[in-house]
């Protein structure tokens, strides 16, 4: 991931009114109170907000974004909306600076596809949840093997489908990290994004109890 580029873009549509996700992963979250919840790629903060909402004042919610301009809206918007139940960090996904078991729920919208190194993402995601924790994730994936020529074109990588893996690598990179119980919530038929085909879904899964 040329974070650089993602920075910059990102930052920049921070304080437009485009919308940035493929998924609703927060409607399928079963978020509950008193959980500590964790959205990665948080972007403006809005499932961070819902999700704090939800968690009540005995939970918490972090989000995490590789977007200098976009955790500045996220705290801006937080404040003014006088929600003390979260926390904004900048972050790569590949390395989440947050410490091992802390989450019982991670959600992600349309993120992953971006990183160079779905594998890390994945540990990382396994890592920070509680035994017994979960994620909800919405996402795509591509039906074949995105050419090697569009994988650091940035038009490609700003319209979210240089990254994406197909269907088969990315439930290996799942069984990989160690998760278990993974279920397909919804799955799109294949539909064409920039020069491939690709498929959205939204996945979920168990890290398991010690």
């Amino acid at each position: 991931m040329n974070y650089t580029e993602i920075n910059k873009r990102y930052s920049d549509l921070a304080e437009t009114t485009c919308c940035l996700s493929c998924g609703g992963a927060v409607n399928h979250s079963e978020a509950k109170s008193n959980e500590v919840c964790v959205d990665l790629g948080s972007g403006r903060g809005t499932d961070v907000i819902r999700l704090a909402e939800i968690v009540g004042a005995g939970g918490y919610v972090y989000g995490i974004d590789i977007s200098e301009g976009m955790i500045k809206k996220s705290v801006d918007t937080s404040k003014r909306l006088g929600i003390s139940n979260v926390e904004f960090i900048h972050s790569t996904l590949e390395k989440i600076n947050l410490k091992s078991n802390r989450a019982d729920l991670v959600i992600s919208n349309c993120t992953l596809n971006h990183s160079s190194d779905k594998q890390a993402v994945w540990n990382e995601i396994f890592r920070i949840l509680k035994p017994g924790g979960r994620f909800a994730i919405s996402d795509i994936y591509s039906i074949k093997e995105v050419p090697e020529e569009y994988k650091n074109d940035p038009v490609a990588i700003a319209e979210c489908w240089a990254g994406s893996v197909t269907r088969n690598e990315y439930l290996e990179h799942l069984h990989n990290a160690g998760f278990s119980s993974i279920r397909i919530i919804e799955e799109s038929e294949p539909y064409e994004k920039g020069k491939v085909l690709v498929a959205s879904w939204t996945i979920a899964g168990t890290k398991p109890k010690l």
